[in-house]
């Protein structure tokens, strides 16, 4: 047996730990800048630890602007847009996987080409054809066009988690007496879990973040998103209040962080059930 090299192991630890610096790095300075006065933020060489840490930008982020309703809205046009795509995804991704026809192969090509197609060239026909359809400045017509958007990659997705599943499963369950509806239920749909969270997670972390649609197609300062929300904080001329700006950033990025882990630990519960039910 070979016995593992220490010095191996230990530079695997050291990229690892100045990986996770890297991605840590960006959320740290965030919070630094949120906590530094007006003074700290116009000193030419910035300091990584406040001075003095205030909590002046979080007020005035908060008294300048409807942050709270800004989350409610982000937070129900993700979460809806989330459950849809996952809903419509499942069905669609079964029969893409399971049924070869001309029907499957041609939504296939569709999702390969909704990747590489530009959405800034759909936009003017978007903002006609939901103005056409009375969708316009309204939370449906949002949630439908990050439906559409989201639902290509979270098809494709679940198609591939439903090909790495043995069709024989089905075949063994049907030989014991399950109907085709209960071998979904009861065999196919434990080890699809993990799929199913990671397209949700997708999905939702997509419309949280999503900011050209909802400019487009929002204009009721009541419907805002999060990241219309945002933009306020700089000024006509591009100089951005980054107090107010970094508490405010603060503030949207700790529910979709949040959400990731609460969605990371649903994921290893189905991986952990998946493989039981196997």
């Amino acid at each position: 047996m070979d016995r593992p090299r220490p010095l191996a192991s230990t530079l695997k630890h050291l990229a690892l730990g100045a990986y996770l610096v890297f991605l840590a790095f960006p959320l740290f300075w965030l919070i630094s800048t949120s906590l530094k006065t007006p003074q700290e933020l116009a000193l030419i060489d910035p300091t990584i630890i406040p001075d003095a840490p205030t909590f002046d930008n979080f007020r005035a982020a908060f008294s300048e602007q409807p942050i709270v309703r800004s989350i409610v809205n982000t937070a129900f046009v993700s979460s809806v847009s989330a459950v849809l795509t996952v809903f419509l995804s499942i069905p669609a991704g079964y029969v893409m996987a399971r049924y070869r026809s001309v029907v499957s192969r041609a939504t296939i090509v569709w999702v390969l080409l909704s990747q590489i197609f530009p959405w800034v060239l759909v936009i003017i026909p978007l903002f006609l054809l939901l103005r056409n359809f009375g969708l316009y400045d309204s939370r449906l017509g949002l949630i439908i066009v990050y439906v559409v958007w989201s639902m290509p990659f979270a098809l494709w997705m679940l198609r591939s988690y439903v090909a790495s599943i043995p069709y024989e499963l089905e075949e063994a369950a049907a030989m014991d007496g399950a109907s085709k509806a209960r071998a979904l239920k009861d065999v196919i749909a434990p080890l699809l879990a993990p799929g199913v969270v990671a397209a949700g997670l997708f999905a939702f972390v997509s419309a949280w973040n999503e900011f050209l649609f909802a400019l487009v197609l929002i204009r009721d300062p009541d419907l805002q998103t999060l990241s219309l929300t945002l933009v306020k904080f700089i000024g006509a001329e591009g100089v951005a209040r980054l107090g107010p700006l970094a508490a405010a950033s603060l503030v949207a990025t700790i529910p979709s962080l949040i959400f990731f882990a609460f969605m990371q630990r649903r994921l290893t519960g189905g991986l952990l059930g998946g493989a039981v039910k196997s």
